[in-house]
């Protein structure tokens, strides 16, 4: 019979070994590229925001994922990426999301390229379109620059016609 503290530390290992199986912490940019070789063709965690287009090739796509340092290349079945709504651009920031797949230092399936090759993503922040403030010292600004020019213009053609004679 397995006693009172065996039962206990059991139960203990099983909830941290299920904890770091479900809740593996994303990788930065920066640590998958500096630290390549140790990551190559390993399976990995990488979020981020999508940015630019998704570029469909078949039944797989093409997605680009900037996690504000670097942007990665995302290699994932077109089927996977139904609730991506929004890529980043100006004007609107991408849907922030979670990959996990395997990465590549030098992929031979693309040409030697850093990539993931996703098996899975997760929508963690959806995207939205972005208001774009009208900057009022900017507009003020090219008022006057405008209102000086047109003054200047009308000054030069005064004083031209005075050369003439």
């Amino acid at each position: 019979m397995i006693d009172k503290h065996c039962k206990f530390l059991l139960a203990v290992c099983l909830f941290f070994a299920w904890r770091g199986i479900s809740f593996a912490q994303p990788l930065s940019s920066e640590e998958l590229i500096k630290k390549a070789r140790t990551y190559d063709n390993k399976p990995v965690v990488y979020a981020g925001e999508v940015i630019g287009d998704i570029m469909f090739r078949g039944e797989y796509a093409w997605i680009n994922m900037s996690d504000g340092k670097n942007a990665l290349g995302v290699w994932i079945k077109s089927g996977l990426l139904a609730g991506i709504t929004q890529t980043g651009a100006y004007g609107s920031r991408g849907d922030w999301v979670e990959v996990s797949g395997v990465f590549h230092r030098a992929c031979p399936e693309h040409g030697g390229d850093l990539d993931i090759h996703a098996g899975s993503i997760k929508l963690i922040v959806a995207g939205k379109k972005l208001r774009q403030e009208l900057n009022k010292q900017k507009r003020d600004i090219v008022f006057i620059l405008l209102g000086v020019l047109c003054l200047v213009s009308i000054l030069r053609l005064i004083k031209r016609p005075l050369k003439a004679k």
